[in-house]
């Protein structure tokens, strides 16, 4: 697991620095076939995840990998599960609010995930036995991996008490995740805590918010990093259709609804 995590890490990182040089250019846009962004940000980090990931011998799942057909997963124990650049919608307002995203699924379950936040240089990762989440904000460029491991702190989620901190936004928020408010609002104060990208499971995690309602569409590569470290920092990641913790490398890579909540 300890090899793994460090691929993990320095694909994450090498992966942010090519976005960042995109970043700070005059970049186009592409529509994908879905009606989501595309950058060449994306595919640069994309290329650069692969080239670590592919001498693991794991298979890889990514946003922008070609889809292969169940029948050619269903019998995978494990798999890396990529979004090369979360929040594209974010990188392009550079706004600094997007994500490198990679996990480790074992038989459904996110065993390992590093989220890396270029703009910031914050990364979030799960520890070497799965049990406890860390963070470290990288200012300097000359950290080893050995270094990374061993300075990062853990982190946790805080108590649940108000005002509740939920994470979303009041200017785009669905039915649902408006009914799912007003429950908790019939009891508690609420307030909003607005981010982009996989930084919303971040939230939860690190304990400056408490639940986080997702009852939007989202894809496993959407998930899959953020899930492993709110698990492994003792947050629940629940399928609001199975009532149970989410799964991966389903036969359709859509997920259900779901709720982060410590």
């Amino acid at each position: 697991m300890k090899t793994n995590l460090s691929v993990a890490i320095q694909a994450a990182l090498d992966a942010g620095k090519e976005i960042l040089k995109i970043y700070d250019t005059d970049f186009s846009v592409e529509t994908k076939g879905d009606d989501s962004p595309l950058t060449q940000a994306d595919k640069n980090a994309n290329d650069v995840i692969n080239v670590f990931l592919k001498p693991t011998n794991i298979p890889i799942i990514s946003e922008e990998n070609r889809q292969l057909d169940f029948s050619e997963r269903k019998d995978w124990n494990q798999c890396w599960i990529v979004d090369p650049l979360d929040g594209t919608k974010e990188f392009i307002k550079r706004n600094g609010e997007f994500t490198v995203n990679i996990a480790l699924v074992e038989n459904g379950n996110p065993v390992l995930g590093v989220i890396y936040v270029p703009v910031s240089k914050e990364l979030f990762f799960t520890s070497e036995d799965g049990k406890t989440s860390k963070k470290i904000t990288l200012t300097s460029g000359t950290l080893s991996i050995e270094e990374i491991l061993e300075k990062a702190s853990i982190i946790k989620p805080s108590n649940v008490v108000p005002p509740i901190k939920i994470v979303g936004s009041r200017s785009h928020l669905n039915e649902d995740t408006e009914k799912f408010i007003a429950e908790i609002e019939k009891e508690n104060k609420v307030e909003i805590v607005s981010k982009g990208s996989s930084l919303k499971f971040c939230l939860v995690a690190e304990g400056l918010a408490h639940i986080y309602p997702r009852y939007a569409p989202t894809m496993e590569w959407d998930t899959a990093a953020g899930h492993a470290i709110c698990k492994a920092a003792g947050v629940n990641v629940i399928d609001q259709y199975t009532g149970k913790p989410m799964q991966y490398n389903k036969p359709n890579l859509l997920n259900n609804y779901f709720v982060v909540k410590a």
